[in-house]
């Protein structure tokens, strides 16, 4: 099978698992212009990688910052039907200024899926 049957076949779930990441960003209160880009499926850039387990191809999609090129986030299609994600938000809690906003994560199937952000206490004096 090749990249683009791949991509179609992951295309919706994709679509559903970029607005989760998406969310989970907007439930921690950030203003409209701190946060420059969101993930977006059609934005990614695909490769298939062999799964070194089961020997079946799995699709990998990640994101880049427009502005300078450098990896802001990836999602893992697993051949199992499982998926994980990552995208980077960087940037200290809008709310809780003790805390830092590393990235939102998502993980799950297509029938599950759960998301966090991962926060990071902020180092004190």
């Amino acid at each position: 099978m090749d990249l683009s049957l791949h991509i179609a076949i992951k295309r919706h779930l994709g679509e559903v698992i970029c607005n989760r990441l998406s969310e989970e960003i907007n439930k921690l209160g950030f203003s409209l212009k701190e946060i420059k880009h969101y993930p977006s499926f059609d934005n990614a850039s695909f490769i298939l990688n062999k799964d070194p387990y089961t020997g079946q191809l799995n699709l990998t999609c990640n994101w880049y910052d427009p502005a300078n090129r450098q990896p802001v986030g990836s999602l893992q299609f697993n051949s199992d039907g499982t998926f994980y994600a990552e995208y980077d938000v960087s940037k200290t809690h809008p709310i809780k200024s003790t805390w830092f906003v590393e990235s939102v994560t998502a993980w799950g199937s297509v029938e599950h899926i759960k998301s966090e952000p991962r926060l990071l206490m902020m180092p004190t004096d």
